[in-house]
């Protein structure tokens, strides 16, 4: 069973960093890629970062550039979101999701995290 579990997250203050992890099980990254999204109250879930099977490529959205940095570990079967410089509009819940590759849609992928909150106060 395709598993993944979030952790990470919390309240912040503007400015300060947070680091998400996104935990596999029942699959391996060689075989799915993984992406995060966020979605905040009121909007719809929007794609924020992802990396290739293997950690071969990885993406940043244009909107959180130069303040989020996707990572994988092989060995532990694990992605990170790293985000600095948190603004209040990060506040969102944020999620890792595996699919077969790369995309922006978020209806494409077929395996979710739990999900875990982040707020950023001002």
């Amino acid at each position: 069973e395709v598993q993944l579990v979030q952790s990470g997250g919390g309240l912040v203050r503007t400015g300060g960093s947070l680091r998400l992890s996104c935990a596999g099980s029942g699959f391996t990254l060689h075989d799915y890629a993984i992406g995060w999204f966020r979605q905040a109250p009121g909007n719809e879930r929007e794609a924020v970062a992802c990396v290739s099977k293997s950690g071969g490529s990885t993406y940043v959205d244009g909107s959180v550039q130069g303040r989020f940095t996707i990572s994988s570990d092989n060995a532990k079967n694990t992605v990170y979101l790293q985000i600095n410089n948190l603004k209040p509009e990060d506040t969102a819940v944020y999620y890792c999701a595996a699919h077969d590759g790369c995309t922006k849609e978020p209806t494409w992928f077929r395996f979710w995290g739990q999900g875990t909150q982040v707020t950023v106060s001002s």
